[in-house]
């Protein structure tokens, strides 16, 4: 499991000044095989917080353990990003390679796994996000959903157990989008892997086991997506909407139409007039 205990974290300061505090004594506990949504408007601290996950960065203060791993210790730092990987908002700052399988391969070759292996764990995470017609292409010339769908392979050929995704719908079109979140659900549902999904559509974090809200580097909400989403007043407090078929039903509320629960899909919203 990831156990965060009282974890800050101040950027480095600039010119005298004393450095943005982007994360401010959080304690967070994601059990293993669990899919957690992190949600919070622009600068709450939800990106960093994926950063500190991943040892991209380490805390000014507090503590990471994955399992029995701290992120503050040296010594194990390599043992640490094998068990922890993170696909990125734009998957061509992640491309160093001149074809598909070549991109898939540069992360499990960092960590010296031997072949047959690697060729083993290369075939198979490109099987699974369904680029295997990809193989020999170059990631360049593919739509920016198929250049996430290898960015994520990437992570599944490393056989990493705990997998951070930072926005990694933001810059796709509606069915790069669709195929992606897709994808992520099948690695949690059906791989067992765990999931810190940083995300700012509300649609997409109704998929989560929990929501985490983040607002100034603290934790303003925790719980599942029925209990966060069913908030509306408070999110709208923190700058933040809800799905907007919660939205609807929430104003439709304030004049008078009960609802036994705020429906969080257009499914519910039906079956529930």
């Amino acid at each position: 499991m990831i156990k965060i205990e009282n974890l800050s974290y101040r950027y480095p300061s600039e010119e005298g000044n004393e450095g943005h505090l982007a994360i401010d004594g959080l304690n967070l506990a994601i059990n293993k095989g669990d899919f957690v949504a992190i949600l919070g408007h622009n600068g709450s601290g939800k990106s960093t917080l994926g950063k500190l996950i991943n040892a991209q960065i380490f805390p000014s203060a507090g503590d990471i353990w994955l399992d029995d791993l701290n992120s503050k210790d040296e010594g194990n730092i390599w043992d640490y990003r094998a068990k922890c990987s993170m696909v990125f908002q734009n998957p061509d700052n992640q491309m160093v390679a001149t074809t598909v399988e070549e991109e898939v391969a540069f992360g499990v070759e960092n960590l010296r796994v031997p072949n047959p292996e690697l060729r083993q764990r290369v075939n198979s995470a490109i099987e699974l996000v369904g680029m295997s017609d990809f193989k020999k292409r170059n990631p360049a010339n593919l739509s920016g959903g198929q250049k996430q769908r290898v960015s994520i392979a990437g992570v599944v050929a490393m056989m990493s157990e705990y997998i951070i995704f930072d926005e990694p719908t933001a810059m796709l079109d509606p069915k790069g989008r669709k195929d992606v979140i897709k994808l992520v659900e099948e690695l949690n549902k059906n791989h067992n892997k765990t999931i810190i999904y940083v995300t700012h559509y509300m649609e997409e974090a109704i998929i989560a086991d929990k929501i985490v809200v983040l607002d100034k580097g603290k934790k303003a909400l925790e719980g599942s997506a029925r209990e966060v989403f069913s908030k509306v007043s408070d999110m709208k407090k923190l700058g933040l909407t809800v799905p907007q078929v919660t939205e609807v039903a929430y104003e439709l509320e304030q004049k008078g139409v009960k609802f036994d629960k705020l429906p969080l899909s257009i499914d519910e919203f039906l079956e529930s007039i």
